[in-house]
């Protein structure tokens, strides 16, 4: 019973719509009827700017890493290492269902990949570190966030299913539908991407700039 209280806390911190706040609060507008229509970090960045898109995203990582860490009230689970873990996931994902379907407005979020690091994070730091290097990378040759949360969450599935060969069957299975969920969720961003219409978040513009100088040199 008292888990299952956790886990409903766990969706209530989810829930909480960091970007909705802040574009009201400091904006006056509803991040949600701007750009995508999504209320996550990305959608921030590209309406918002890049300070107010990095501070949803921290908050919203921190979001996942709270929920997460819920398990710290139940002593049980100290000593109790696969349990534990198994408790970890169920909180970590209520809390990423209730970023993308938030309580707090109206069931319209965002698509919770960094609620989603968050919670990898606190379960598997070494994963989630792999993850967002793949992340980084992919965000530093294209600047497409979409792109790059789609191969950072494919990282997961290949780090526990080939690079540490994850024998228990739960991590295997959560890894494959984590990727599969993150896919699903930017179909959307997919079409855009092979459209080459899909928007690229204004980061790096001073190596931009540096290379369409090179190239009209």
């Amino acid at each position: 019973m008292k888990e299952l209280a956790f886990i409903v806390l766990a969706y209530l911190i989810g829930s909480i719509p960091t970007a909705l706040i802040i574009s009201k609060k400091f904006f006056g507008i509803d991040i949600r009827d701007y750009g995508s229509g999504n209320m996550g970090a990305t959608n921030t960045f590209r309406v918002l700017g890049s300070k107010y898109g990095t501070i949803v995203m921290i908050i919203d990582i921190l979001k996942g890493i709270a929920a997460v860490s819920l398990f710290i009230f139940l002593p049980y689970y100290y000593s109790n290492e696969l349990e534990r873990i198994n408790f970890m996931i169920g909180l970590g994902l209520s809390a990423v269902v209730g970023h993308i379907f938030p309580i707090f407005a109206n069931f319209k979020g965002g698509k919770g990949v960094a609620t989603l690091f968050g919670m990898i994070l606190t379960v598997q730091p070494v994963i989630a570190l792999s993850c967002v290097g793949v992340f980084l990378l992919v965000l530093y040759l294209t600047r497409y966030v979409s792109l790059s949360s789609i191969l950072g969450a494919l990282m997961l599935p290949v780090c526990v299913l080939w690079i540490w060969n994850e024998n228990e069957i739960l991590y295997r299975i959560f890894a494959l539908a984590i990727a599969g969920l993150v896919i699903f969720s930017h179909q959307k961003n997919i079409g855009r991407i092979l459209r080459g219409v899909e928007s690229r978040i204004p980061i790096l513009k001073y190596r931009d700039r540096k290379r369409n100088r090179r190239k009209s040199d």
